[in-house]
């Protein structure tokens, strides 16, 4: 199974706008982070976990020509402004399965109705909805995922168990004590770690670094980054913990 980081920046994006902060005008690539999202690759299956702003950029950027399958995490406009660019995957003339908690499907059926009609050849998105159940397995292609129900601030969010890798961003409570489980036995723990200071919708490094621990998990890499360190920096800072990962990462994890 092969894992692209398409996106690993928080919702402002990295660099943010009119911001001149050693980060924000790092010549470094990897400090370059545009809004949090994956695509994860199985034989001929491809999903992808959000559609954020730059959803036509980082499909391009990919080569991402297909896909079967979109799960969300949350309805915020970081990771589902660019839903409407899933009209592109529409060429073998069937709807896209979309995935997310019941609540945030009906969410996103309200911001964007005219994506959930019945498919015809008028060059609009057409996704087929269905519920991610908290700790309910699915499959999409060769792909089975294991939703839970997180807390991110004041609104739910969704995070995904896949084989021996899991998604787990935008989280400021991960509800352990039900969702641990999901995180046992992991090879790769991708995770929310917005930055060093504690936030109230968010995972600090630290305590993304300690769920890490907690689940044994054999690498953690944090997602969602801010512009408040550097990639570099927060390598160093966490050697042999945690990695930062950035944008168009790849990451290869054996199937179960």
């Amino acid at each position: 199974m092969r894992i692209t980081m398409l996106g690993t920046g928080t919702s402002c994006g990295v660099p943010f706008i009119g911001c001149h902060c050693p980060v924000c005008l790092s010549k470094d690539p990897k400090d370059k982070r545009w809004r949090s999202s994956i695509l994860i690759e199985k034989g001929e299956t491809k999903v992808v976990i959000d559609t954020g702003y730059e959803f036509r950029l980082q499909c391009l950027r990919a080569g991402i020509e297909r896909l079967d399958g979109v799960l969300y995490t949350h309805t915020h406009p970081d990771h589902l402004a660019g839903l409407d660019d899933l009209r592109a995957f529409y060429r073998e003339g069937k709807s896209i399965d979309v995935w997310g908690s019941d609540k945030n499907i009906e969410r996103i059926k309200n911001i964007f109705p005219y994506a959930f009609k019945p498919f015809s050849c008028d060059g609009l998105p057409h996704l087929s909805p269905y519920y991610a159940l908290s700790g309910i397995p699915f499959r999409v292609g060769e792909i089975e995922f294991i939703p839970f129900s997180m807390i991110h601030g004041c609104r739910e969010a969704t995070g995904y168990r896949f084989g021996k890798c899991a998604y787990v961003t935008d989280v400021s409570d991960l509800r352990e004590e039900e969702n641990i489980k999901y995180l046992l036995g992991l090879d790769v723990l991708i995770i929310d770690g917005l930055m060093e200071n504690s936030h109230p919708s968010h995972l600090s490094f630290g305590e993304a670094a300690e769920i890490g621990k907690k689940c044994g998990a054999k690498k953690v890499y944090f997602t969602h980054i801010s512009h408040t360190m550097k990639h570099e920096d927060i390598l160093e800072k966490y050697k042999g913990i945690a990695e930062p990962s950035y944008d168009t990462m790849t990451l290869e994890v054996d199937d179960e």
